[in-house]
């Protein structure tokens, strides 16, 4: 399915409310004047509200990328979409995109 393109500037959250944000992002690519994200590089989460053992598994500290585009890539690498799934570690618990750019789509 096409979906928007996530760049920089996206709203991502772990399913607990911890923040997302890439380590590395695609910078012969912008969208909305930010860099695209591409899907072999994790993103990093701070603030995850999940605790640690024995009262939890958490909290979230990174998140890998396991879907993407299937057309669309940037410097050989699959751009990240707004229906793109993440798993984080070491919780297991998806990654939820909230909000990212609305001009541009991939497939």
């Amino acid at each position: 399915m096409p979906g928007f393109i996530l760049h920089l500037g996206a709203s991502v959250l772990c399913s607990h409310g911890g923040q997302a944000q890439p380590t590395v992002v695609s910078p012969r690519v912008t969208v909305n004047g930010q860099p695209i994200v591409t899907q072999p590089n994790p993103y990093t989460v701070v603030g995850c509200a999940l605790p640690p053992p024995p009262n939890g598994n958490g909290p979230c500290v990174t998140a890998q990328w396991v879907t993407a585009s299937i057309r669309v890539t940037s410097m050989g690498m699959p751009v990240l979409l707004l229906d793109s799934q993440a798993v984080c570690l070491p919780t297991g618990t998806p990654l939820i995109i909230g909000a990212t750019q609305t001009r541009v789509n991939a497939i």
